[in-house]
């Protein structure tokens, strides 16, 4: 069969067979549409009989003459196409050779300098020199690393000496020769100097870090509350907080504890004090302590997780925020359609959020928002939403059923999305002194204080923090309230499976688009091509 009957054949086959074969994915449970598979059997039977029906014409003989002409053509045109391929890949290689570009295709940018990194290599008021004590065979793999410092920055030098061969430099350096066993790096910036093994960026980044500050600024984990370890036993547990601790060391930050029911007041060294997921009322005294803090220019990191057994809330309001009395639900925007485990992704215009463009991860999280100002009240405080729910999202209030029964439903008394679940800003603290009046004799105006309000704690825990950007924005809060805005950044990636946030209807769009749509138009093309190529003059 030739000609439009063939046509005919081809297409009415392959409508008939994507028919039988949504019939067996229907039996099976994969979703699909009763009105899909009717349609391709009616256009396949059409299609069919219509190709019966027509004229049949005789099965052209292949022209024996033809065929060498034809193997040939085809030969000819094989071996050209050959030469000109050849002949692009040695151009391409050619100029790759002269003119150096990166490109990075990766989801997580993993082949790229990390945004921190590139801020602090842009900040270098000095030289940074390095030197790679590496035997020659094993030099490659530290120079992919070290050439992408040396590219971006002129500042970066680095010097390759494999120690059996530069013993000068060993001595010059005061390297441990003991310390060679599988290679070092040795980064020093002005007089200032250290050595790390097993070097990557995050290692070299925080090196340069530290060389370059000056002094090391200290925070404080509140503990005595039901808080969160950061340090101890039980910080490397998954509620913990060690990675949190450990990302801050990283910063160049002390981390230490504090218990304030036996302090008179948090210690003048406190540059910033967090409360990591308290679960208990504060001790008589403590928020006074905390409020003294703030209105001598203190900053505060809270957490508090919903359903909390703590009266921090109450000490928040007084500052400005509201801590809502419910549990975010997102069923669609959510960590593997867990609805308590929001994914948000809307950013205030902030410096803690205003580079960063990937999701974040709340496991449990209540509504935090600037509290209104109560009838013949100043203004609370002046804060930004850091970080929204989809608009899907909402409140739920009613907790009991929530977690008695498991059901949420949006509500009249609930709030819709999207939600927010962070603020930062300017609080208003009942121990700041008044305003001088003009021409009185003051003391100088203390630092104004910062506030960071979380309606979570998990999402910096030992289990989360290393999800989508939570450390990110858990260290970034701590750099804002240090004062550290040029720290402030998007750290290095680690390679990881690229990640597609769908909704389930756009999941079911995608499915039935891979299914059913794309293999059977990839079909009609193939016997349309097939038709085309019957029907070339010399076949």
């Amino acid at each position: 069969m030739t000609g439009i009957p063939a046509l005919l054949l081809g297409l009415g086959t392959v409508f008939f067979v994507f028919g039988l074969l949504s019939v067996f994915l229907l039996l099976a449970g994969a979703p699909t549409d009763l009105a899909w598979i009717i349609s391709n059997f009616v256009i396949g039977v059409v299609l069919l009989v219509s190709a019966v029906v027509s004229n049949f014409d005789a099965i052209r003989e292949r022209m024996a003459s033809g065929e060498g002409r034809r193997i040939g053509r085809y030969g000819t045109s094989a071996v050209l196409q050959t030469v000109i391929a050849l002949f692009i890949v040695g151009a391409l290689a050619f100029f790759a050779n002269r003119y150096h570009h990166r490109w990075d295709l990766s989801e997580a940018g993993v082949h790229s300098l990390s945004d921190q990194t590139q801020k602090v290599l842009e900040g270098l008021e000095q030289d940074v020199r390095v030197v790679a004590f590496y035997p020659k065979t094993e030099q490659p793999a530290i120079r992919s690393l070290l050439d992408k410092y040396h590219y971006a920055s002129p500042r970066f030098q680095v010097e390759y000496a494999d120690p059996n061969q530069r013993p000068d430099l060993i001595e010059k350096y005061a390297v441990a020769p003991e310390k060679l066993g599988e290679g070092l790096l040795y980064v020093a910036i002005g007089e200032e100097s250290l050595e790390l093994t097993e070097p990557d960026e995050s290692k070299l980044t925080n090196a340069m870090l530290k060389l370059t500050r000056q002094g090391e600024k200290k925070v404080y984990f509140v503990t005595g509350h039901g808080e969160r370890p950061p340090l101890g036993k039980d910080a490397d547990g998954k509620e913990g907080f060690g990675q949190a601790a450990d990302a801050l060391r990283n910063e160049n930050y002390q981390v230490e504890t504090i218990h304030l029911e036996t302090q008179a007041d948090v210690p003048d060294d406190a540059d910033v004090v967090i409360l990591a997921g308290p679960t208990r009322p504060l001790r008589p005294g403590d928020a006074d302590k905390l409020d003294r803090y703030l209105a001598r220019g203190g900053s505060v990191l809270a957490m508090v997780d919903p359903r909390a057994q703590t009266d921090l809330g109450d000490t928040l309001a007084a500052w400005g925020v509201e801590l809502g009395d419910d549990a975010i639900v997102d069923r669609l925007q959510s960590l593997f359609g867990q609805a308590m485990s929001p994914l948000a992704g809307q950013y205030g215009d902030h410096p803690i959020t205003r580079e960063m463009r990937e999701v974040t991860l709340f496991p449990m999280a209540r509504s935090v928002r600037p509290r209104a100002p109560a009838d013949g009240e100043g203004a609370p405080g002046r804060f930004v939403e850091l970080v929204r729910t989809g608009d899907n999202a909402w409140a739920e209030r009613d907790l009991d059923s929530l977690f008695g029964d498991g059901t949420a439903e949006l509500g009249p008394d609930d709030l819709p999305g999207p939600v927010a679940l962070a603020v930062a800003g300017r609080p208003q603290t009942a121990s700041a002194p008044p305003a001088a009046a003009d021409g009185d004799d003051a003391p100088a105006t203390p630092p104004e204080p910062r506030l960071v309000v979380f309606g979570d704690s998990d999402f910096a825990a030992n289990q989360a923090i290393g999800a989508y950007r939570n450390r990110d924005l858990f260290v970034n809060s701590v750099n804002w309230l240090l004062g550290d805005e040029e720290a402030i950044s998007i750290r290095p990636n680690q390679s990881r499976a690229s990640r597609l946030l769908l909704s389930t209807e756009q999941l079911s769009q995608i499915r039935y688009v891979a299914l059913f749509l794309l293999p059977q138009g990839i079909a009609i093309i193939g016997v349309l091509a097939w038709w085309s190529r019957r029907r070339a003059p010399g076949r």
